[in-house]
């Protein structure tokens, strides 16, 4: 019975594992086709729906390790997308401010980033997203405490 149970938490985590890159690979294609990594897009992204953020806080909030932010922010200040502001309470905090230039560029490509990841999710219906929703946070937070 427990060999059973072993099998099929294989099986799930095969196939999610390549669901899961089966999608992310077209989504980058697409992210990269505008001219940014994956990286880039996420932290752009992340400052466009949530405002200026301290460099810190970047890496936690997008999954990444804190010693690639600094690189990927230098990328996109380079390219215009983004700002640093210093705090004027704290000299350790640096907030990152996405620009004008990089709120237009995201607002451009953003509809169709959305809307691919809406054709790739489409093959399930309204009730089986929430229900994959659902599942996937059931089995994901408690593998956070590992």
């Amino acid at each position: 019975m427990e060999n059973d149970s072993v099998s099929q938490s294989l099986k799930l985590f095969i196939v999610l594992s390549r669901a899961y890159k089966a999608i992310n690979e077209h989504v980058n294609k697409a992210i990269q086709a505008n001219g940014l990594n994956p990286t880039e897009f996420a932290v752009l992204e992340l400052l466009y729906h949530k405002g200026d953020i301290p460099l810190q806080q970047i890496g936690g909030k997008i999954l990444l390790a804190s010693g690639s932010i600094t690189y990927v922010v230098d990328k996109l200040e380079q390219k215009g997308l983004l700002k640093r502001i210093a705090c004027p309470n704290d000299r350790r905090v640096t907030y990152a401010s996405i620009t004008d230039e990089g709120k237009q560029f995201i607002e451009t490509i953003f509809p169709e980033h959305a809307q691919r990841i809406d054709q790739l999710m489409s093959s399930l219906d309204e009730t089986e997203k929430v229900e994959a929703i659902r599942l996937l946070k059931k089995l994901g937070l408690p593998a956070g405490k590992f």
